[in-house]
């Protein structure tokens, strides 16, 4: 009787034993036989990897709109590989460039050094922007598009390889890009454009755009390079201040929206069921409204859900749509058409849970100013409103010792939630992996004199609907559990102007944060300064630096329920979850001049940060 062993082992048996095994171990299992070489490089074992990724909340570098499915053996094995590395660089360390992600034909580069002799610097992209225009707004569409959005309202979409602008939405009046949404099943963006007609506060009337971006399908037996277009999908008006507006279904048409409703301080709910017809829902939803209050619209099993955050709980709130239906309101394409509310309808039901706070570190309770202020100030938050900020007295910050009721480390007002980041799993997946939301706030506080902000950046994750699992009992439980960077730290912001609709004729410029977020990650632009130099420095004399952290590593087991993946660093051994990010400090090219930075994205996906620079150009720098 042969003695049992991986050689002879029946070949069925072999993926079912790859499940149980990471790349790491795929790899050295290669190595041991030319047998197992071939049979660990199959399509059943790659598929199980990348499974693997993707309930680590981590995206497939796709090329353009491409499924899992398209992708032959070769193509999924250089997937999973690049997606590994990108996960171990972008999450145990800091990302480094990678030196040969944009290397031109005829330049391959070997061992990092291009064919010429001169070490490769092909881990950044330098393209053009519109001309003659000021970009506030960018959006990466896979590996090859940009979307730009500019200060005089146009959206443009680049071509970042042919670096040239093949499709333009243009109205000839300035509109404010609100939100976007891409959907590659459809090979298509969604957003919406705004402006504001006339009125104010709950007489405000706006007019907004759907529009789509279609990107067309490339036929095999056609060399033709066939460009995006837009297309506008709905044209429509709201009564009110629009919090967001939501592309919640682009195949059923369904859109909605959420109102600030002032005579009430309630929220109000505008729902397109199907924006093919003229006919709308306008609701008053009774939900209060508060100055800390951050709000999300998702679509859940044939409900609308408003996802709220307060200081301490979160609350999910439903509206069938079968029950909405029941208050659809005719509306008319007629420019003197002002949409109005008809009722007052409750949620059929709300469920709420509370966050899980950590204790945090001793250097987090380092007051952000040395002097104690008072002050009343502007700032933009959600969609770029304007709130008024009271900041109060500074007290002793110390927090609380018991590590079991740890409080709301910000929940004495001292920090505002500036703004909030409400992020989806965009990319394409497979069916059996469960879906898993995160929400990233910025807080703020202000100095009046110095006029220097610090912020501090929170973030969890959290399931819809709300997981009822008790997390304080369990301690691998990752939903709910908050997550800082605590240590006060200073964005660049720059200024955006505020006109006679936003809020008053004389108002100061609007300052935004050079900051943003993509699941997993955040990326921002900071001013820092050596210990001894002072908050009263001049803001043009400050140095800066390009900032980077990935959030706590997560994997979900189920519907409902994720973990700690064990990945990223903080973790303990048994399964707890860490609750303070590791801050890095990334390498930029020689020749970025980060003063003239006014705008910056990033994409996980494809391991990359742009910034657009006010010369018309956009680095897209490559980190691995």
């Amino acid at each position: 009787m042969p003695v049992p062993s991986l050689q002879n082992i029946p070949y069925d048996l072999l993926p079912s034993i790859a499940q149980h095994l990471n790349l790491a171990d795929i790899y050295a299992l290669r190595l041991t036989s030319k047998h197992l070489r071939y049979a660990m490089r199959t399509r059943p074992v790659y598929r199980e990897l990348a499974a693997t990724l993707l309930r680590r909340c981590r995206a497939l570098p796709l090329h353009g709109f491409n499924h899992i499915s398209d992708l032959s053996t070769d193509q999924l094995v250089d997937v999973v590989n690049h997606a590994a590395q990108l996960e171990r660089g972008w999450v145990t360390r800091t990302p480094r460039p990678a030196l040969n992600a944009f290397v031109p034909k005829g330049e391959e580069p070997v061992d990092g050094v291009a064919t010429g002799g001169i070490k490769s610097k092909y881990w950044y992209k330098v393209a053009r922007t519109p001309p003659d225009e000021e970009v506030n707004w960018l959006f990466p569409i896979t590996a090859g598009y940009m979307i730009c959005a500019t200060k005089s309202g146009k959206v443009v979409c680049w071509d970042v390889h042919r670096d040239v602008g093949i499709a333009e939405w243009n109205h000839g009046e300035r509109w404010e890009l609100l939100w976007a949404r891409v959907e590659f099943e459809r090979r298509a963006i969604y957003f919406t454009t705004a402006k504001v007609l006339r009125g104010r506060d709950d007489e405000k009337v706006m007019q907004f755009e759907l529009t789509q971006i279609h990107f067309p399908e490339q036929t095999s037996d056609s060399d033709e390079q066939l460009d995006p277009y837009f297309s506008t999908l709905r044209s429509f008006k709201t009564l009110g201040v629009v919090m967001n507006l939501f592309t919640l279904d682009p195949e059923a048409r369904l859109l909605a929206g959420l109102m600030w409703i002032s005579r009430s301080d309630s929220i109000g709910l505008y729902v397109l069921l199907d924006w093919n017809k003229e006919e709308y829902v306008f609701i008053d939803t009774a939900i209060q409204c508060t100055d800390t209050l951050n709000l999300t619209c998702i679509l859940c099993d044939g409900s609308i859900v408003i996802h709220s955050e307060e200081e301490s709980f979160a609350c999910q709130h439903f509206f069938p749509l079968s029950v909405l239906s029941h208050h659809v309101t005719v509306s008319s394409p007629s420019p003197s058409f002002v949409p109005r509310m008809t009722t007052r309808l409750k949620p059929t039901r709300s469920i709420s849970r509370g966050f899980i706070f950590p204790v945090l570190p001793p250097e987090s309770n380092v007051l952000p100013f040395r002097q104690p202020i008072v002050h009343n100030i502007l700032i933009a938050g959600p969609a770029n409103q304007i709130h008024p900020i009271v900041v109060p007295q500074v007290p002793d910050l110390t927090p609380l010792t018991d590590v079991n009721t740890p409080p709301n480390p910000w929940s004495d007002r001292l920090w505002y939630p500036e703004s909030a980041d409400f992020l989806r799993q965009w990319w394409p997946t497979l069916p059996s992996i469960p879906r898993l939301r995160c929400s990233v706030v910025l807080f703020s506080q202000h100095h009046p004199h110095t006029n220097v902000t610090k912020y501090v950046l929170a973030q969890h994750y959290f399931t819809v609907p709300l997981s009822t699992s008790n997390a304080e009992t369990d301690a691998s439980d990752a939903t709910m559990r908050m997550w800082y960077v605590s240590v006060p730290f200073e964005v660049v912001c720059v200024s955006d102007e505020v006109t006679e609709d936003d809020l008053t004729v004389d108002a100061p410029p609007r300052q935004r944060p050079l900051f943003a977020v993509d699941f997993g990650h955040a990326v921002w632009l900071e001013h820092w300064r050596t210990a001894d130099e002072e908050d009263e420095e001049p803001y043009e004399r400050r140095q800066k630096r390009l900032r980077f952290v990935s959030f706590p590593g997560v994997r979900v087991e189920s519907e409902g329920y994720a973990v700690w993946s064990g990945i990223s660093r903080g973790g303990g051994p048994d399964g707890t979850f860490e609750m303070e990010g590791t801050v890095r400090t990334l390498a930029i090219p020689e020749e970025l001049d980060l003063h003239e930075v006014n705008e910056i994205n990033l994409d996980q996906s494809q391991g990359i940060v742009i910034l657009s620079v006010r010369q018309g150009k956009m680095f897209i720098l490559s980190y691995e």
